[in-house]
């Protein structure tokens, strides 16, 4: 792709966002990066060639349209937040103003392909989401969806799983024997910069991208046996004991505490018992394994009751 204009990233200093800068730049793709605080990680985003740095709120149209300036294709996608619908809508009332948008990759999540407008038994997060897919859809820009089931990153498994088999060797959630197949963060943010640099039409797409295969929670503690050297259980912890005394430990937000509840408690009817071709489909090759989440995971490989260092 051979464009002179700018790609607009938000959340740009997320897990997602920043790796679509870096994929973004692998190409030679210059970048807009737009994040909330002007910190440490957006000083690291600066370092990069390439990259313009801009800080500003998603839910404020001047910062949206000052930064979407002399974009044509921009990524949105931000953290988990009460003020995600508000912020989609923003930023559709700024591409829409901004006249010259191509694309916008928008960064959905699986869920949503269960849903209708009656649907009650999802988080108010992912109910955000479904919204935002029809704002974003009745707003006539050209957009494509991006629908990635669990992330492997996501706290069930990068804080709750982690800390369990950092202390005992297990893994320990509320699932029973439903099935999953969690997604690397870096798969999806690949696909993402693919679609984002891809000259084909895009718009009116969605892509569902999953893990290799959909398998139980002992079959994934087999995997990450073998990854370790050394065995890792999984123990089903009754769910209301697990929202209690696991989750509970967790200092969470009310929000963020009601989408990861909420998630275990789906996980544990089969709703993420899902596996499609979508990251093969896009990056010409399979997804991570939980392999590469254990390489990627400080101090997870050290034995059992060892500080993570």
């Amino acid at each position: 792709m051979s464009d002179p204009h700018p790609i607009l990233v938000t959340g740009a200093v997320g897990g997602v966002g920043r790796r679509v800068v870096e994929q973004l730049r692998a190409r030679q793709v210059p970048v807009r990066a737009l994040v909330h605080h002007d910190d440490e990680r957006a000083e690291s985003l600066r370092a990069l060639d390439g990259v313009q740095v801009v800080v500003g709120e998603l839910t404020r149209a001047p910062d949206v349209v000052a930064a979407l300036d002399g974009c044509r294709r921009l990524y949105f996608g931000m953290s988990v937040s009460p003020d995600y619908l508000e912020a989609a809508a923003t930023v559709a009332v700024a591409a829409r103003h901004n006249g010259s948008v191509e694309l916008l990759v928008n960064m959905s999540q699986m869920t949503v392909s269960q849903m209708d407008v009656t649907s009650t038994t999802e988080s108010t997060q992912q109910r955000l989401h479904w919204l935002t897919e029809q704002v974003l859809d009745w707003s006539g820009l050209p957009v494509t969806h991006i629908r990635p089931t669990v992330f492997m990153e996501n706290p069930l498994f990068a804080m709750l799983a982690v800390a369990s088999i950092r202390r005992d060797g297990t893994i320990r959630l509320p699932f029973g024997s439903a099935r999953t197949s969690p997604v690397a963060i870096s798969d999806v943010a690949d696909a993402v910069a693919r679609v984002l640099t891809d000259p084909s039409p895009q718009a009116g797409r969605v892509y569902e991208l999953t893990g290799a295969s959909s398998r139980d929670m002992t079959a994934i503690a087999a995997e990450l046996s073998a990854a370790l050297g050394r065995t890792v259980s999984y123990v089903d912890v009754p769910y209301d004991e697990w929202l209690e005394k696991d989750l509970g430990a967790l200092d969470l937000s009310p929000h963020l505490r009601n989408h990861i509840a909420t998630m275990a408690r789906l996980h544990r009817q089969n709703r993420y018992d899902r596996a499609t071709d979508g990251v093969a489909e896009l990056l010409g090759r399979p997804p991570a394994g939980f392999d590469t989440f254990v390489r990627d995971t400080p101090g997870l490989a050290g034995p059992p009751g060892r500080a993570a260092g």
